[in-house]
């Protein structure tokens, strides 16, 4: 099968040699430049992508799905409500807790957090949190022995280590003949975990049901809220929702994990939004070099194409021959820089950890931004997003040098040749 005219002169002139391959060399760096462009994008939608998953996933294991509360701040008769509530479709379990926000003690170090009573062999139904202990069991967790499972920081920021004691002191009080005070337990410390979330290893401590019951002053029975775990926790909005309006709607207050950390992930929404657009930046400064080369391409072949016309060339043809160039150009500089940027985002937490190693820094500060690796996860729409909108660029800089190349008139061309 014969190959049209127009693209074998098209893919020679990019080879051409004349003027000690000048030509050629700046259509590398052509096809160079938005390989980078197209890499640094994909590189950072992917670690967008890698942080909103990492996050999502965090705070899965350490929070519920859903959240059904009292609206009195209790719920009683909580044995009734959880069967009720497991027997609903989507909900997989229905773990009861005890929560409030209480301060914590060690000799002269003193910190707020939360602590949480729990039922440790449905905990484990619930949450992957058992599977996150560094030291330690959540069986542990007995009633009556007052223990208590800490996260890393929020030991470490206590200065305590497993086998240690703390105080817990809760927000209610106790009147006794010299005014209110508040009420304090000593816990043991039996067990550390780490979620991988600064927010949850810092400020959330776990106990027994009772044992929080008895600290916060509930009566028997009664629970500060069931925690859910949905088959599917994309449906968590929905799924609570009918929940609690099959519980009488009225007497509970519900929340899911997207209402909950809604501000995270619309955060990063918004900034790979943004960073979509700023970085395109870099991908149109390619085409733009783009157009210079092919510009500098028909400077140098005014000749040729005026012997082209002469030959019958149309305008048409000469311009479809420099299309041609531009057009592989961009195709070769978007693959290329897809599968770098490919490559990089499947191999960034080693390279961002080798590098760390090589400053003696840690780029991340997991105080800041609840992480302390760089995750990244390469979407496919992602990808195909960004090659189709550098290949664009590329495509509409390549009208003009193509338009002038075609409007090349063959007398002025050979008038000094």
């Amino acid at each position: 099968m014969s190959v049209p005219y127009e693209w074998l002169v098209g893919t020679r002139y990019l080879r051409s040699t004349h003027r000690r391959g000048f030509v050629s060399f700046v259509s590398l760096m052509s096809v160079c430049g938005l390989a980078l462009g197209v890499a640094t994008l994909i590189v950072v939608l992917s670690v967008m992508n890698g942080f909103g998953r990492e996050l999502r996933i965090r705070i899965l294991s350490v929070t519920s799905d859903a959240t059904i509360m009292g609206l009195h701040g209790t719920i009683p008769g909580w044995q009734a409500v959880q069967e009720r509530v497991e027997r609903e479709p989507g909900v997989r379990v229905a773990v009861p807790y005890v929560e409030e926000q209480s301060m914590l003690t060690h000799g002269q170090q003193i910190t707020g957090a939360s602590v949480r009573g729990i039922l440790p062999a449905q905990e484990r139904r619930a949450t992957g949190l058992a599977q996150r202990l560094t030291a330690g069991s959540l069986t542990d967790l007995q009633p009556g022995r007052y223990r208590v499972v800490l996260g890393d920081a929020l030991a470490q920021a206590l200065h305590v280590h497993v086998g240690d004691s703390v105080v817990l002191i809760a927000p209610q009080g106790v009147a006794t003949p010299t005014g209110v005070m508040p009420r304090m337990r000593r816990f043991q410390v039996t067990g550390l975990f780490h979620s991988g979330m600064y927010e949850y290893d810092r400020g959330l401590a776990l106990v027994s049901l009772a044992d929080a019951a008895r600290l916060f002053g509930l009566a028997p029975g009664e629970v500060t809220g069931m925690r859910l775990s949905l088959d599917d926790p994309w449906q968590a909005p929905k799924v609570v929702r009918r929940v609690a309006y099959d519980l009488g709607g009225a007497g509970y207050y519900v929340s899911d994990w997207t209402d909950n950390h809604a501000n995270f992930f619309r955060s990063i929404e918004t900034t790979k939004s943004m960073m979509f657009v700023m970085l395109s930046m870099i991908v149109a400064v390619a085409a733009f070099n783009i157009v210079a080369t092919l510009v500098m391409i028909v400077k140098e072949k005014q000749t040729d194409i005026a012997i082209l016309r002469t030959f019958g060339a149309e305008p048409r043809n000469v311009l479809a021959i420099f299309a041609i160039q531009g057009v592989i150009i961009g195709l070769a500089g978007t693959l290329l820089g897809a599968a770098l940027g490919t490559v990089i985002s499947h191999n960034l937490q080693a390279l961002v950890g080798g590098l760390e190693r090589l400053l003696h820094t840690q780029f991340l500060d997991p105080r800041v931004y609840y992480m302390s690796d760089l995750p990244a996860h390469v979407e496919a729409l992602d990808v195909l997003r960004v090659c189709a909108v550098a290949f664009v660029l590329c495509a509409l800089a390549t009208l003009y040098p193509a338009w002038r190349a075609g409007r090349t008139a063959p007398a002025q061309a050979l008038r000094h040749d």
